[in-house]
C-alpha cells in the first residue's frame, strides 16, 4: 500500500522560512515523480514544485521561483520543499503527491497525502 507523510507545515510572518518533508512508503521511489500542490480556501489546486526521483529533474511554479527550493533523499526516500522568504499568497494547504511520471503528477496524480497547512501572516 503507498502512503505519502507529510510534516513541517506551520505559521510563520512574512519573510520567514519553512521546511515540508514528504516520506513515502510501499512506492517505486526510485523512478517516481513527487511533488507538492497547494490549495487556498476558494482557490484552484496549483502544482508548486516537483521532482523526478530518478534524475532530479526539477519542476517549479512561476510564483515561487527564486524562493522555494525542492530536493530528495533517496535513502530515505524522501522529498523535501524549503520554502524561503514566505508571502502571505503562500498560505494554503500543502499535498505531498507522486506518480509514475511528470504527466501524471501533473494532471492530478495518483497518490496524495494528507496534507499539511502553511499559514504566513503579513
Amino acid at each position: 500500500q503507498v502512503q505519502l507523510v507529510e510534516s513541517g507545515g506551520g505559521s510563520v510572518q512574512a519573510g520567514g522560512s519553512l521546511r515540508l518533508s514528504c516520506a513515502a512508503y510501499g512506492y517505486f521511489y526510485s523512478s517516481a515523480y513527487m511533488g507538492w500542490f497547494r490549495q487556498a480556501p476558494g482557490k484552484e489546486r496549483e502544482a508548486v514544485a516537483g521532482i523526478d526521483s530518478g534524475g532530479g529533474s526539477t519542476s517549479y511554479v512561476d510564483s515561487v521561483k527564486g524562493r522555494f527550493t525542492i530536493s530528495q533523499d533517496n535513502a530515505k526516500n524522501t522529498v523535501y520543499l524549503q520554502m524561503n522568504s514566505l508571502k502571505p499568497e503562500d498560505t494554503a494547504m500543502y499535498y505531498c503527491a507522486a506518480d509514475l511520471t511528470f504527466e501524471g503528477w501533473i494532471r492530478g496524480a495518483k497518490y496524495w497525502g494528507r496534507g499539511t497547512q502553511v499559514t504566513v501572516s503579513s
